[in-house]
């Protein structure tokens, strides 16, 4: 994607030739970096080295004080000079600010290319949603590598979202040129069973001859070989390091991501078994909460937990850099070498790899942890008013049946799920929720469907003491709400509903917190501080609501509760939906016992 300050091509013949005569002493540098350490993450080196740079170019890394001749200098004494990290898959609507605001948390700590998978704006506001991702980066100091969504609905026939992009939808965004490919193929039975939608969005990649990068959660054998034949050529949904290892054996591209914590020591054990790095092996961040990006920085966060965890940091660094850059082909970054793309960070160390100062395309964009010029905000009307459902009622939150007793289909474990049943007792005609169980509701909020929420049970989630609404919910980001009570759901829905969108908590009768992300119920214009803190309050009022049990039972995992493409059975907008069989129960209600 060309932005302002990368207007200049690398190839026009008059910046090439300055670049020459620079490297070769017969004209000055613009810039030259001097005193620092370079990692070389071609060689696996540290070494002493100064580099020259002539525009956006890289024109000369050379012994250091062999040369003075420059502009400006700028002094590396003590700092490591690392390549810009490259962060090979993320939403940046996980974070619930807008680019420029992810852009000022990002950069000063070194990050200068992310690619960007905004499904989460195409389900809700559908291509009005991609088209402003798109135009919302041009002015931004982090280079936004920008993918087509292709599950938008992630499980077709099983859930609604707010738009539908079938192979018509993707060959229209494939056919511009500031779309890089096509971003996580999440439906993983279409495509391993041939669903010719799913071919058809497959084909409009491979005819683009663009990135086709996947979503492979748990597949393995026969199924990874058809998901990877098929045109899939990368992945991020890593479940062990066997899956890691099988999964490097069979060619993909691996996205190490970083928002699944627990799982990172024994990638790094599985790889150090290896004795090298992989160069198909990339890094990225996925989704990160707001007040951990806050608090904790992107994909230099990832870094900094892969060398804690045992991982070498040149090996962190290579995965980071130029590994990406190969992946993205994009042969301009990721190397500190002459002819190359001048995106550096000065590091004070390889541990905690705090950023000194921040260098994108020959141009020196953050200092000291701040960006130099922050980006103005980008005009949001196209997301505005997301939430086209009414005010429900805490009947919405109960299930209907004749009858005395029943026994209820339940989605059992966080995550993994699984089916399973319990009996219960009918009152009124609703089902009384067994003790044991969770309620789980699923409205439709976009507006093309019946708004009535859909309710379940969930088994295996803790106790809850309040309930817990949120339109952050993937992928379809329909209105969600869990909780025992179903007036404290109701109280929790409709705070989120007046809010235009966003996360609620509700307990004993009254709301007790509210962050409204009015922008497609996922993002706020405001800045990453203030949204940091309210998630921060959202997330510690939960801790003292409800019994979680890490790893898979966590407050993440209400994000994901409704992710119908994974295996297992999910709730949804249409009932109880399981992709691997195609069951669909529009009533938990299986049988009326007595």
């Amino acid at each position: 994607m060309t932005r302002p300050f990368e207007l200049f091509d690398l190839n026009l013949p008059e910046l090439r030739r300055r670049a020459v005569q620079a490297a070769r002493g017969e004209a000055p540098f613009d810039v030259l970096v001097v005193g620092g350490t370079v990692v070389d993450v071609i060689t696996g080196e540290l070494r002493a080295a100064d580099i020259g740079l002539v525009g956006p170019l890289i024109a000369s890394v050379h012994q250091p004080g062999t040369r003075s001749d420059a502009a400006s200098t700028i002094n590396a004494r003590g700092s490591f000079v690392s390549p810009g990290l490259i962060d090979t898959h993320m939403h940046i609507e996980s974070s619930m600010v807008t680019p420029q605001a992810y852009a000022q948390a990002v950069v000063p700590r070194g990050v200068t290319t992310v690619v960007w998978d905004p499904h989460e704006f195409g389900n809700v506001c559908g291509m009005a949603g991609v088209a402003w991702a798109a135009d919302a980066v041009i002015d931004l100091p982090l280079r936004v590598i920008l993918l087509a969504p292709s599950s938008v609905p992630s499980a077709p026939g099983l859930e609604r979202a707010g738009a539908d992009f079938g192979p018509d939808a993707l060959e229209k965004l494939l056919a511009r040129p500031d779309i890089a490919g096509i971003a996580e193929m999440m439906n993983m039975r279409g495509i391993i069973e041939g669903d010719a939608r799913m071919e058809g969005i497959i084909q409009a990649g491979l005819s683009t001859e663009k990135l086709i990068c996947g979503h492979a959660r748990g597949l393995s054998g026969s199924d990874l070989q058809a998901f990877i034949t098929a045109g899939v050529t990368s992945d991020h949904e890593l479940v062990s390091g066997a899956d890691l290892m099988e999964k490097l054996r069979a060619g993909l591209t691996i996205e190490l991501r970083g928002s699944h914590d627990h799982l990172l020591p024994e990638f790094v054990e599985a790889l150090n078994t290896l004795g090298h790095l992989p160069q198909t092996v990339t890094l990225c961040t996925d989704d990160v909460f707001p007040d951990d990006l806050y608090d904790k920085g992107g994909l230099d966060d990832v870094v900094r937990r892969l060398v804690r965890y045992g991982m070498k940091p040149e090996w962190a660094l290579q995965a980071a850099t130029v590994n990406g850059a190969r992946r993205l082909g994009r042969q301009d970054l990721g190397v500190i070498a002459p002819g190359r793309r001048a995106d550096l960070v000065l590091f004070e160390d390889l541990q905690e790899f705090a950023a000194r100062r921040v260098i994108v395309s020959g141009r020196e964009v953050a200092a000291g942890g701040a960006l130099l010029s922050p980006p103005s905000p980008a005009e949001a009307s196209p997301l505005l008013d997301t939430m086209r459902i009414d005010p429900l009622s805490a009947d919405d939150f109960r299930v209907v049946s004749s009858g005395q007793r029943v026994r209820l289909a339940t989605i059992d474990r966080p995550r993994f799920t699984q089916w399973g049943d319990i009996e219960a007792d009918v009152r009124d005609g609703f089902v009384v929720r067994p003790e044991a169980a969770t309620l789980i509701a699923v409205a439709h909020r976009h507006g093309l469907a019946d708004a009535k929420p859909k309710v379940g049970f969930l088994t295996g989630w803790g106790v809850w003491k309040g309930a817990f609404a949120t339109t952050v919910s993937h992928d379809s980001h329909n209105l969600t709400v869990f909780g025992q009570d179903p007036h404290d759901m109701a109280l929790a829905a409709n705070a989120v509903i007046a809010a235009g969108g966003g996360l609620a908590v509700a307990a004993d009768g009254e709301v007790k917190a509210v962050l409204p992300l009015p922008l497609a119920g996922l993002v706020s214009p405001a800045g990453l501080a203030e949204i940091a803190s309210g998630f921060a309050a959202i997330r510690s009022l939960m801790d003292e609501l409800v019994t979680w049990q890490p790893p898979y039972l966590v407050f993440k995992a209400c994000f994901g509760a409704t992710l119908a493409c994974n295996a297992g059975p999910h709730q949804t907008d249409m009932g109880i939906a399981d992709v691997v069989t195609g069951r669909l129960l529009e009533t938990p209600v299986l049988s009326v016992l007595e």
